[in-house]
């Protein structure tokens, strides 16, 4: 039985359990609800570019830092079908749009969009969106046009989030997570480490995903890729160490989930990487980019997966492709 009643305790004795130990255990965790060969290929996509108005300290998109991103608006729906089935060919299973915006609002760029995730969706492919905040009317939106699974990460502890964003309140993010659940949409929800947060702050993260309602089907665990103009450009590369504890504990508390093993790849080794599949993880970003930020180029992540005998995970394996309820979004 999967339980969401952690405390934090129980949650830093596992996260400071001796490594070794705790590695053993998350490995014996997945296998209990895994196959350990089978990682999920994701793509993700950045649909619209820059310009956002909110503060997070760590991203380049935020349009009051001076970073090298520049801003482009949405995409056309034929450029990103187009991506999609490239992302397919080269063998990924999900497909994630993500749109620099605070929040969701219902113009034509979002009927855009539901028109995105129902041509993705026919492709046979598990479709989804970060796209800010989010309603529950705009919710059932993109569950009626086949999204699959919305991302919208909490990024760190509450106690913390205060020094990293100031723009949107920690209830707001559970807000969006509790609309995209409502509407039947998976959760794909996680965070980022190396911004400054104390080891507290990762666990208090962490118990407040294991203490959902419903653990997030997905959850992302992201190392911090310092941005040049951004407030945290300065910081530390955080070490494979503190990435294996993150995803150790991830897969021992949300046994079933898949935890992604996400920005910051393009720095680790294939020894580093394997470790953190040892740990739990199993799933990854393909792809050079991760919306704005460098990713391993595709003969890597190819060549990684023949090192390892490691195939990709098949879409819907666990869960039945959504079902599209129109045919047309009207304009």
């Amino acid at each position: 039985m999967l339980r969401t009643d952690w405390t934090r305790a129980e949650i830093a004795d596992i996260y400071n359990a001796p490594v070794l130990d705790l590695i053993y255990q998350a490995a014996t965790v997945h296998r209990q609800h895994h196959d350990p060969q089978e990682v999920q290929v994701c793509t993700l996509l950045s649909v619209k570019t820059g310009g956002c108005p909110e503060d997070c300290a760590y991203c380049p998109q935020a349009a009051r830092y001076h970073t090298d991103v520049k801003v482009h608006k949405l995409m056309e729906v034929d450029e990103v079908l187009t991506a999609a089935q490239h992302a397919k060919d080269s063998g990924s299973t999900r497909f994630c749009m993500g749109a620099a915006w605070r929040e969701v609002r219902d113009n034509r760029d979002f009927d855009k969009v539901l028109d995105m995730v129902q041509g993705v969706n026919a492709m046979g492919l598990e479709v989804c969106c970060t796209l800010g905040m989010l309603t529950e009317s705009q919710a059932e939106k993109l569950k009626n046009a086949g999204l699959y699974a919305y991302n919208h990460n909490l990024d760190t502890s509450e106690e913390f989030y205060g020094d990293i964003i100031t723009t949107r309140t920690y209830d707001d993010r559970l807000d969006t997570i509790n609309h995209a659940r409502k509407a039947g949409i998976s959760v794909c929800s996680g965070g980022i480490i190396g911004m400054g947060e104390s080891d507290g702050d990762r666990i208090g993260m962490l118990h407040t995903l294991a203490t959902l309602p419903q653990h997030p089907e997905s959850v992302p665990v992201n190392a911090l890729v310092p941005v040049e103009g951004t407030p945290l450009e300065e910081q530390p590369r955080v070490s494979v160490w503190e990435m294996v504890r993150m995803i150790a504990t991830a897969r021992i508390i949300m046994p079933k989930a898949m935890v992604r093993l996400s920005a910051g790849r393009v720095r680790m080794t294939t020894e580093e990487q394997a470790l953190c599949f040892l740990a739990g993880a199993n799933s990854i970003f393909a792809g050079d980019k991760l919306l704005t930020t460098p990713n391993p180029a595709e003969d890597a992540d190819q060549q990684l997966f023949q090192t390892l005998n490691i195939r990709p995970r098949k879409a819907f394996k666990d869960a039945e492709k959504p079902s599209v309820v129109f045919e047309q979004i009207p304009m």
